[in-house]
């Protein structure tokens, strides 16, 4: 069970540590007042990579090799120069898609040693076989006709925020696009299929609530130990997957309610999810003020309404996409907020145990296993 969160917040990254007690603290702090997008510790070799988000002066990545006693800048993955004559707008803004990295959104490590997998905005998907020293853009998605589809959605443009890796296939990788569906490749990136039957929108016209490419998953996250079963936490509900996304079934009546942007899966038991509830769309607050995280342990057929430990008073906090985290052994449980605030729980939700109310808005969080 592990003793250790790392936390990327809007200035910078934390180390968390369990003391003795069982009390959890801030323990190291690197890059701060620097915006943190999204981190990763590499499986195969505990390498720690950090994406930065500095505005004005464009993206950072640094890594580092002993733990963050020492940090190294690395390579940024790069678009090609846009060829002359070629017109990609945002469909919806009708700004032009711009072909650079705006924002490192999410690194997944792949199924070989060395193998990442990276996401950014605008609608990017770059792969690496040396751990991040070089990258390749993914050219069979980036130039496939229907991109230009995409749009941006909280973003002025479309984003790739959910890899999902298939452990007993390194070559079947299914990515999440906000705002533009559910994608999969079973030859590593060769070839791309557009998938998601059942799902919905009510932002589109009637027509075209199915349309596949026009779907906003907020995040999409498999379960190890049952890789085709899927759970997506979706602009307008929830959503359950059982093979591998093809695929879903929306839940109904989930209390307080459907709408949320984080989504958790126990790794060794696919009936087993954790969703954090908000107000939907312009307020995205929690429901009466109520902060709440809700558990099923039957495959969305019933939720429980988890708030032992959290906030009594009313509370405004949200919780990002990344910003929910399970631990490799599925009992520990943690996630932050816009607020600055970071719960632990120790019961898989049961009860929470607060380490801060005073960090930096929270945006992504990771267990060091």
């Amino acid at each position: 069970m592990s003793n250790r969160l790392l936390v990327g917040t809007r200035k910078g990254l934390f180390r968390i540590e369990r003391d003795k007690n069982g009390n959890w603290g801030i323990v190291q702090s690197w890059f701060l007042g620097d915006p943190i997008s999204m981190l990763l510790v590499e499986p195969h070799n505990s390498r720690l990579h950090v994406a930065l988000d500095l505005g004005h002066f464009g993206v950072k990545m640094h890594h580092s090799d002993d733990g963050g006693n020492s940090w190294s800048e690395a390579l940024v993955p790069a678009f090609p120069d846009k060829p002359d004559g070629v017109e990609d707008k945002d469909p919806m803004r009708g700004l032009d898609t711009p072909w650079s990295t705006q924002m490192i959104w999410t690194l997944e490590a792949g199924g070989r040693p060395g193998e990442l997998w990276c996401g950014v905005i605008p609608g990017g998907l770059f792969h690496s076989m040396d751990s991040g020293q070089s990258w390749t853009l993914v050219h069979s998605l980036w130039d496939d006709p229907r991109r230009r589809k995409w749009v941006g959605g909280g973003y002025d443009f479309a984003g790739i925020h959910s890899i999902l890796v298939d452990p007993r296939d390194h070559a079947h990788v299914t990515i999440g696009v906000s705002v533009g569906g559910v994608w999969t490749t079973r030859d590593t990136g060769e070839q791309w299929s557009l998938i998601g039957s059942g799902l919905r929108n009510d932002y589109m016209p009637p027509e075209m609530a199915g349309d596949p490419v026009s779907q906003d998953p907020h995040r999409i996250v498999q379960c190890p130990a049952d890789p085709d079963r899927l759970w997506m936490q979706h602009h307008n509900g929830i959503f359950r997957s059982d093979d591998s996304g093809e695929h879903w079934q929306e839940l109904n009546d989930v209390p307080p309610s459907g709408f949320g942007f984080a989504v958790a899966v126990h790794p060794g038991e696919p009936n087993t999810a954790w969703f954090v509830p908000a107000t939907k769309d312009e307020q995205r607050i929690p429901v009466d003020a109520r902060l709440v995280v809700t558990r099923t342990r039957d495959g969305g057929r019933h939720f429980d309404v988890l708030h032992q430990g959290l906030p009594a008073e009313p509370a405004y906090d949200l919780t990002y996409r990344h910003a929910l985290e399970v631990s490799r052994d599925g009992e520990r449980l943690a996630f932050g907020s816009t607020t600055g605030s970071l719960w632990v729980s120790e019961d898989q939700g049961d009860s929470w145990q607060t380490v801060s109310n005073h960090l930096p808005p929270v945006r992504c969080v990771r267990f060091e296993e």
